[in-house]
Parts: C-alpha cells; structure tokens; sequence
C-alpha cells in the first residue's frame, strides 16, 4: 500500500527518532494531531535520555529498539537513510505489512500540505531557515518550521527547538542536498544560499540544484556566489552582498564590532547578534524571501534585532578571565574559514579546534584548502 499524502495514516512509527532529522518531523506530526511514536538505538533501559525526554513531553511514545512499539495499529514507519533494511524493527514492520518510507519523502509530502518555502545551498542552510522563520513569527504570519538545528528561542520552551508547527499558511524547511532529498520538493519558493564542494562533487551538486530550481514556482539565488548565480531564474527575485553583481535586494556597509554585525539594504539599517559576513549573507537571503512574501524590511529589521541564534552555528558560551568560548558546526573548508574569520573582530587571537565531521567528509575534503 502506498501513502501519498497526510491524510494517509494517523499512527506513524520512527525508527530512529532521536536523529536530528527524523525528530523534526515526528514532533511536527504530533503537532498536527497525528499518534506519533519511535525508538532509537541510544535509548537504553533506565538511563535518562535528553531527547527522548523531550518527545515524550510533547506526547510522543519512545520505545527500545526492539520492535515493541511497532503494532497492529502502526500504520505508518518512517525510516531515516542510516537505518539499514536488516534491522529488526524494518523487518517486523514487513511482516506486518506497514508501509515504510524514508524521511524525506515524508517531508516532502508535508512540504506540499503548506505554502512552503525550501532553503537550499551547501552552507548556511540551518540559520537562515531560522532567521526567516524569526521574520515571518514577528511579522504575525504564525508560520511553521523544520529545521536542522534547534532554534534557541524554541529550545527556551523547553522543547528541541528543531520544529514548530504554526496555524498561518507558510512552511520554512531546510532542504539537504547532502543525502539527495532536495529534489523531491516541489515548493512555492526555493532558495539557493550557495553551491561549494560538501559531500558532493560541484558537478553533481549543480545537477541536484538544477533539479532543485525546476521544481519550485519561484526561485531566488545569492547573486554574489558564481555556481549559485548560474541558476537564477530573474535577477528581481535575488540578493548580492556585493554591489559588483546587481541584484534587486543587495547589502552594503557591513561592520562587525564584538559580537554583533550590521548592515543596510535600501535603506533600511539591520543590527543582528551574530558573527561574520557569513551570517550578513544569510539574513539578506531570509530578507529578500521574506520581503517578497510581503514582509517590509523594516518588519524584518526589527525582527532581527531580536534573533537569538541556533545550536551549534557561533553559539557563545561565555566569557571567563577574558577568554571569549564560542562553539560552530563548521565542517568543510569554505565554513571553517568562514568561521574563523568571524571570530577574529572579537579578540586579537583565535585559538580554533577542529573535530573531523565523519570520516567520509573529511577523507573526501582532505585536499581542499
């Protein structure tokens, strides 16, 4: 039996709900009055689990995974691309015949039950669905998120931070060309962040991108990027941080002092607690989205103001005996210097430790400078 839309099932099983990925959606199900439960191979009899603690606070059921969660009222079993057909609950819910599908394609059935706007590129993807969706909540429109990384204002909840379901009508997701999912979202509007060598080969990402723009109904890419400016589908819908590629929405005088970054588009002054050039690139992509969904620049500046930032990506920590502590995802080389460039306005030297992101990535990038 195939599903094909929400309306599909009501009783959806995670097998690896703990992930990133794969808790996202199983709190946006609950959120929208599906029966959702899972297990994850990090739960463990009787030791406390953060996450899991956090599910079962918004009514999700965790199990062990041992197959007791799966049951003749499991209609639904969602599966992440790092579950393998051989693992015990897959082959229980074969036996069962439960339809099983992958992530993203759960995720992309979601995307076409809203408005929704897909933020694509190899960097920045997870703060600038955040920023947009920080624009869109202020501006009133009550929109819905799924992202990569928790939102600090989601997380002071109490919850993962990860998603939120909203009544408006727009969804903002963060779209991963790293596993392929990207092409199976048709979306109202795509956003193209950039396009550097990550996981993939250049030629085989622009082919995912290419794939990517074909299926939205509007298409907006960051002019200043070269690969990402060769997919543009009108120079009207785009944005530059540099004057020298013209775009309808483009930033200029860009200053960092400490911790906090500003900025002008038009004439409208930005003022954002972050860090880097990087993170100016990202609020104009959110902007240039937001603006032409009917949110002013003044709205988004003052949105902005506010924006508390994400998990991981120049998170602060704190400051002890003078020594500033902040923590990023970085993990290829364009956003390890991105980030190390970031941080070099706050203190005269930067101390950087790099913690390889797989072995995988970092054998496929050992070369790249």
């Amino acid at each position: 039996m195939m599903i094909s839309s929400l309306s599909g099932f009501k009783n959806p099983f995670f097998i690896g709900v703990a992930g990133t990925g794969m808790s996202a959606l199983a709190q946006y199900l609950q959120g929208i009055g599906k029966n959702v439960s899972g297990s994850d191979r990090y739960f463990k009899e009787g030791e406390f689990n953060k996450t899991k603690d956090k599910l079962e606070t918004e009514g999700i059921k965790c199990f062990l995974q041992d197959g007791t969660g799966i049951n003749d009222k499991t209609d639904l079993v969602v599966v992440s691309t790092a579950i393998e057909d051989t693992v015990y609950e897959v082959q229980k819910a074969k036996q069962l015949n439960i339809p099983i599908i992958k992530r993203s394609k759960l995720l992309a059935m979601i995307a076409e039950s809203k408005k929704t706007i897909a933020v694509g590129g190899t960097s920045g993807k997870s703060t600038t669905t955040a920023m947009l969706f920080a624009i869109l909540e202020h501006a009133g429109m009550q929109p819905s998120i799924i992202s990569g990384a928790g939102l600090t204002s989601i997380i002071k909840e109490g919850k993962i931070g990860n998603a939120k379901v909203g009544k408006g009508d727009w969804l903002v997701i963060e779209a991963d060309e790293s596993d392929g999912s990207i092409i199976h979202y048709k979306p109202e509007i795509g956003l193209l962040l950039n396009v550097d060598k990550d996981h993939k080969e250049i030629d085989a990402l622009m082919e995912i991108f290419t794939v990517f723009k074909n299926n939205s109904k509007k298409f907006v890419v960051n002019q200043s990027h070269s690969l990402a400016r060769k997919l543009s589908q009108d120079i009207n819908n785009d944005f530059s941080i540099d004057k020298k590629f013209p775009a309808r929405y483009i930033s200029k005088d860009f200053k960092q002092t400490g911790l906090e970054i500003q900025f002008t588009i038009d004439n409208s002054k930005f003022t954002i607690h972050a860090l880097g050039r990087h993170n100016m690139e990202n609020a104009v992509a959110a902007i240039t989205v937001a603006n032409q969904i009917g949110v002013s620049l003044e709205t988004s500046a003052a949105a902005l103001k506010n924006y508390e930032g994400i998990y991981r990506r120049s998170q602060v920590y704190g400051n002890k005996n003078g020594v500033w502590l902040i923590d990023d995802y970085a993990h290829n080389p364009v956003k390890c210097a991105a980030s190390i460039m970031a941080c070099q306005p706050v203190a005269k030297k930067v101390i950087a430790w790099f913690q390889p992101h797989g072995y995988a990535p970092t054998k496929f990038l050992r070369r790249d400078q």
